[in-house]
């Protein structure tokens, strides 16, 4: 499995709407990425690493293919329905890449760590 991550750079005075991309840039991604697109993330950056440091990045997508040729028949097709909306929610140029998932967990109802995709 591979992971599709999208960074988006918090810069001083970017614009950046998050209700736009959670509830419309999000759900025409996965719509135009079809079956392909195993799974979606978003993450909204909250602080760095040190006390009051920013975070590195505003938002975070995570997208999950069964492979890179899977991702790029997907696509492919309609990378320009998708990377024509940016502007409607950002103006931040965003920096891709693409993942082998070594772990992929989550936790039972009971915590205990379940270990996906071994």
């Amino acid at each position: 499995m591979i992971k599709v991550s999208v960074f988006y750079p918090n810069k001083p005075g970017a614009r950046f709407d998050f209700d736009y991309y959670t509830a419309t840039h999000l759900p025409l991604v996965r719509d135009k990425l079809g079956g392909a697109c195993e799974g979606i993330a978003a993450d909204k950056g909250i602080a760095g690493g040190s006390p009051d440091a920013a975070a590195p990045y505003i938002a975070i997508a995570h997208l999950y293919f069964e492979s890179v040729d899977a991702f790029n028949q997907a696509f492919g097709p309609v990378a320009s329905d998708i990377l024509g909306d940016i502007p409607n929610y950002t103006d931040l140029q965003p920096e891709l890449q693409i993942s082998e998932v070594l772990v992929n967990a989550s936790r039972s109802e009971k915590g205990e760590l379940r270990i996906h995709g071994r």
